[in-house]
């Protein structure tokens, strides 16, 4: 009896519960608002091309198809970025939520909305009456299948209607987790509480020229004469180490980190796109490709989508195909009839750290002249379901606002100083260029309907945040690239800690507070440089000493370099460029790591036969990393725990080796000093190791942690059997949800090749131990600027939310291979892929 009712709940629940919320994708349907008939195309994989004859209805039916496929994404979106996340799961969202409320996201989104041209405030009002349209007289478990699971354990509401304020507000969560050097400028604070020496903690940052490569653009390529180098001073002078202040700072990591992340962080947060001028491809046109490597999770990022007004008109310029996010209008990343451009993060410096001294209610504004001034405090009111609200009273000074005293983390925040209580307590606060209102919404329309390397310009002076590397190529054969982004100016001072935003800076010295924001014409742009192609893979834009200041912290260049030598060795063989070559090159797997320290482990020596066995892999080894390799697998497992016996007993837990391209530098040169004092482990007392017992002592325990978790016989290791890409839907995929329902949502861990800082960038945290993919690829796209019909895409999950859709995965296992599909741009092509049509009419 009890077999019969668990079978009876699993029908119930996969035949009808799960397939309630699946929308109609043929036919006609209505959608009040819309001003005329609106046709949809959608071909295999579920892709949406739609038709409309004014800008308003083709958002409107974006928004319309959007609430379709993905509501519950957007929903849990708007929640997050309103801090408003306890209203839909529950208390376990509180902390997500006062630090949200406490940055403001929301705030600034709304006085964002005042700055905006009316044209992308009509734009964004049709999405969200597209969003309500198809919101109207359905309820919750019309809509997504997770507010079904939710209401099991909390109170699930009716949705609210959609704003396009939450549109908006959404753009900040982007911002966020692309925001540059934060993790760096309060890690080397940490490093430093533990190293107690600056010249060890600058040791593991090294600089971008450290790591060797080339960066975006060579001084020869800039179209316009750029600024000044901001120099940089020694540390002194700051209570670095003090115990009050180490505990604001990890206060302030905490609350940081307590933040969901949307679209990626860390080392893999990245992305390569490169562009290639016509005279080196087979169409004699440009190529250009494109890979963001941001969060994998399910649903995806991204929603692939075409717009296409039916007469493209200045009343009507829309003929736009490409990657959309669900809950905003337009295309983000992709192509339209003139004009290709693809995104990376830039990573320039956009936030500051300011240690505060606090005194009751007022903070130090200038020790100097001995002015302390009020903080400014307002109080949030944070619902909760199934709980009580609660109460946050939220500070700021002009620097921004108190991130260290968010959450309780205990202890020595909010200690008295080194000089005592008359200079008050410890605080840090966080000066971000996101948390000033922008018009990025604006740019993002304009790069819709851009046409020329002008126009690219154009919108990149609008776009603030985040700050993006645009890559572009025209029908007509131009190639370029363009710097967006706002950044702070900081002035050259000679004082007690560097100025140029690689350090946390003390608030009481005014010397240190911004100046302002470099100005748009300086931003450094290139086109039709005389290489013929441009790569801009997250490393430095321009050499050290050229242009405005934009960052000091950069990805180190190793996917950049691999993607340059590869495209340079084709053109000295004389071979024009494919998009199948472009593809290829996307799925790269070769590693950088292996090429430095494996010639370097070979030479050690190990006397064991069986310790030994690993290392005899590694002879012969041509450094890829695909998912049947034995020496990959070996390979990473020894970087992995050469890592952990190298480090992790000099610093904190925090600040523990990622293992991306930091680290490769890192251990690289230390290579050259055996006796550097990294290799010495400080728990074995009265014994000094040097680097060959470090390398001997990684070497062996890798041979045996794959015998443990593979198998004894090395031949038989394989990299994919641990490094797997396991899906998780951020609210019913987890733990505390039924097994059932989890096994249905997560779709089942895949094989990956790849790794951090390859090509392929599929990458790994090292400081957690696991090889388990953590952000990668996002997309990929190559776009034929000779063809727009012979372009292909491919995202790592599919076009809907729903897991009852063929579309939730179908382009999982491709997009795992390294495969694309088929793009069509053009109206025959879309209408030949075409598998269903609707027709939305008034």
């Amino acid at each position: 009896m009890l077999v019969a009712l668990a079978l009876v709940a699993t029908v119930t629940f996969t035949v009808v519960t799960v397939r309630k919320p699946l929308p109609e994708t043929s036919g006609t349907q209505t959608v009040p608002g819309l001003t005329g008939e609106v046709t949809v195309h959608r071909d295999a994989q579920g892709v949406p091309q739609v038709y409309a004859s004014t800008s308003e209805d083709l958002f409107a039916a974006q928004g319309y198809l959007h609430a379709q496929e993905r509501f519950f994404e957007m929903d849990y979106r708007r929640h997050v970025t309103a801090g408003r996340l306890s209203e839909l799961v529950g208390p376990a969202a509180i902390d997500a939520d006062k630090v949200i409320r406490t940055f403001g996201w929301r705030n600034v989104a709304e006085d964002e909305w005042n700055l905006i041209t009316p044209e992308s405030r009509g734009y964004l009002q049709a999405y969200a009456q597209g969003v309500n349209a198809y919101l109207a007289d359905r309820s919750p478990d019309q809509i997504a299948l997770e507010y079904t699971v939710l209401g099991t354990t909390v109170d699930v509401a009716t949705p609210a209607p959609w704003d396009p304020v939450d549109s908006l507000a959404w753009l900040k969560a982007m911002a966020w987790d692309l925001r540059g050097n934060y993790d760096d400028e309060l890690d080397r604070a940490l490093a430093y509480g533990a190293l107690e020496d600056v010249d060890l903690v600058d040791e593991l940052f090294p600089s971008f020229a450290d790591g060797g490569n080339t960066p975006i653009l060579a001084e020869g390529d800039l179209m316009e004469p750029t600024g000044e180098k901001v120099s940089r001073s020694a540390v002194e002078g700051v209570a670095w180490g003090a115990e009050p202040l180490d505990g604001a700072i990890a206060s302030a990591a905490a609350a940081l980190d307590a933040v969901p992340v949307l679209v990626g962080t860390g080392d893999g947060a990245g992305s390569n796109s490169w562009v290639v001028s016509g005279d080196l491809t087979e169409s004699g046109a440009p190529i250009l490709a494109n890979d963001p490597h941001l969060a994998l999770d399910v649903p995806s990022l991204w929603s692939q989508v075409g717009l296409h007004c039916e007469q493209v008109s200045d009343d009507c310029p829309f003929d736009v195909a490409g990657f959309s996010f669900a809950g905003y209008p337009g295309v983000i990343i992709g192509h339209n009839a003139e004009l290709a451009w693809g995104l990376t993060n830039m990573g320039a410096d956009v936030t500051d750290f300011f240690v505060e001294r606090v005194r009751d209610d007022t903070w130090l504004r200038d020790a100097a002249a001995e002015e302390w001034v009020p903080i400014e405090v307002r109080t949030e009111t944070i619902r909760v379901s199934g709980a009580a609200p609660v109460e946050l009273d939220v500070r700021s000074t002009e620097h921004g606002p108190v991130v260290s005293s968010v959450l309780d983390v205990g202890g020595v925040v909010g200690a008295p100083t080194e000089a005592g209580t008359d200079f008050g307590e410890y605080a840090v606060s966080l000066a971000w260029t996101a948390l000033e209102p922008g018009r990025t919404a604006d740019a993002i329309f304009a790069m819709n309907v851009a046409s020329d390397a002008d126009d690219v310009q154009a919108s990149a002076a609008l776009f603030d945040v985040p700050t993006q590397n645009i890559v572009f190529a025209t029908t007509d054969g131009h190639i370029g690239y363009q710097a967006p982004g706002r950044i702070p100016e900081r002035r050259r001072v000679a004082g007690p800690v560097p100025a140029d935003g690689t350090w946390p800076r003390p608030g009481w010295d005014p010397r240190y507070d911004w100046q302002g924001w470099v100005d748009a014409e300086e931003m450094p742009g290139a086109l039709d440089p005389e290489e013929g192609f441009i790569v801009a893979a997250n490393q430095a834009v321009l050499p050290d000493g050229v242009g405005p200041t934009l960052s000091k912290d950069w990805d180190l260049g190793f996917r950049s370099e691999r993607i340059r030598e590869l495209l340079t060795e084709q053109v000295a063989a004389g071979r024009p460029f494919s998009v199948a070559d472009m593809n290829d090159l996307q799925n790269d797997d070769w590693s950088p790591f292996a090429a430095a320290l494996v010639p370097v482990l070979l030479d050690v020596e190990i006397e064991d036969s069986y310790d030994a066995a690993g290392q005899e892999l590694l002879a012969g080894w041509d450094y890829t990393t695909g998912t049947d390799s034995a020496p990959a697998a070996y390979f990473n497992a020894v970087w992995r725990n050469l890592l952990q016996a190298t480090f992790w007993d000099d610093v904190p837990e925090g600040v523990r080796p990622t293992g991306g391209s930091r680290w490769l530098v890192v251990v690289r040169d230390m290579l050259e000093r055996p006796e550097d004092p990294f290799w010495d482990d400080r728990s074995t007392v009265n014994v000094v190791e040097t680097r060959d017992e470090a390398l001997t002592q990684a070497l062996v325990t890798a041979r045996r942690d794959l015998t443990v978790e593979l198998s004894k016989h090395p031949q038989d290791w394989r990299w994919g059997a641990l490094h797997t890409l396991a899906l998780q839907h951020p609210v019913v995929g987890g733990e505390g949800v039924p097994a059932l329902v989890r096994d249905y949502v997560n779709p089942r861990p895949v094989e990956m090749p790849g790794g951090s800082s390859i090509v392929n960038a599929t990458s790994w945290d090292a400081s957690t131990g696991s090889f388990a993919v953590t952000t990668g690829p996002s997309m990929r796209m190559v776009v034929d600027l000779g063809d727009l019909d012979a372009s292909t895409w491919v995202t790592v999950t599919g076009t809907s939310g729903h897991p009852a859709s063929p579309h939730y995965t179908d382009q999982l296992s491709a997009w795992a291979a390294g495969e694309t599909f088929a793009w069509p741009f053009s109206r025959p092509a879309v209408e030949e892929s075409a598998r269903d049509t609707t027709t939305l009419v008034p």
